[in-house]
């Protein structure tokens, strides 16, 4: 009788584990993070050792699953450079030079820990596929392994609220296993216009250790915007776009 109550317990809970879609909960968390097509302002505050802080203010422009540019409004040294990305592709326009230079994922535009990639985040879904998606109460636990080598982190995991499908950390891997960083999303706020995501992004390395740094989002609505934007013959008209 106990072999056959848990052979009826065992084959009730087939259909739970089954309906875990690892790819499906990505997708959700990419569209909750933010919409296909939206506009925002970000504040990246970077934490030296000493206590020292530099703060950069950013408005964002991004549309589709991998295009995004970034103008700097903040600190007066950077005010107007503008940063692009197309896929596994960026740049960054300085007005000085009056022309754009190739930049790479792992380099930090800031001198921030958060990279390039980070600060230029694209869709999950365009650069990782699941690799495998469990249960741990209350959460998910994705392993994303990035589809090509071109991405700034060869591993993900990420823990997704189970009620708000959003992540709530993420820890970053290099091909050799080694931890680069981790993520901690907090503070989720109402932004209006269906969009409910965390305000604010902290990030911490051990290979940088008493080095923190900390995104914080205002502003983020939906807002269309052409192709011809996300172009390097545009970067030195972008900020003509905000309203």
């Amino acid at each position: 009788m106990k072999r056959l109550l848990g052979l009826i317990a065992f084959l009730v809970a087939l259909p739970a584990l089954a309906a875990i879609d690892g790819a499906q909960i990505l997708q959700k968390v990419d569209r909750n993070l933010e919409p296909e097509s939206y506009e925002s302002y970000r504040q990246l505050t970077d934490i030296q050792p000493d206590g020292t802080k530099k703060v950069s203010v950013l408005y964002t422009m991004k549309k589709g699953r991998d295009k995004i540019v970034a103008l700097f409004l903040a600190p007066a040294s950077d005010k107007g450079r503008v940063t692009l990305r197309l896929g596994d592709n960026m740049w960054l326009y300085i007005p000085d030079v009056g022309r754009a230079i190739r930049i790479t994922s792992l380099q930090s535009v800031t001198g921030s820990v958060f990279n390039n990639a980070d600060i230029l985040r694209i869709d999950y879904t365009a650069e990782y596929d699941v690799a495998a998606a469990e249960e741990q109460g209350d959460v998910y636990l994705l392993s994303l392994k990035a589809k090509t080598g071109e991405v700034a982190y060869d591993r993900l995991k990420m823990w997704v609220d189970k009620k708000a499908m959003l992540p709530v950390t993420i820890e970053c891997y290099a091909a050799s296993g080694l931890l680069i960083k981790t993520l901690h999303f907090s503070d989720i706020k109402d932004f209006g216009g269906g969009i409910k995501r965390p305000a604010t992004l902290a990030t911490d390395s051990p290979l940088q250790k008493g080095y923190r740094s900390v995104m914080q989002w205002s502003g983020l609505k939906k807002r269309e915007f052409a192709d011809e934007i996300f172009t390097l013959n545009y970067l030195p008209r972008v900020q003509e776009l905000r309203k």
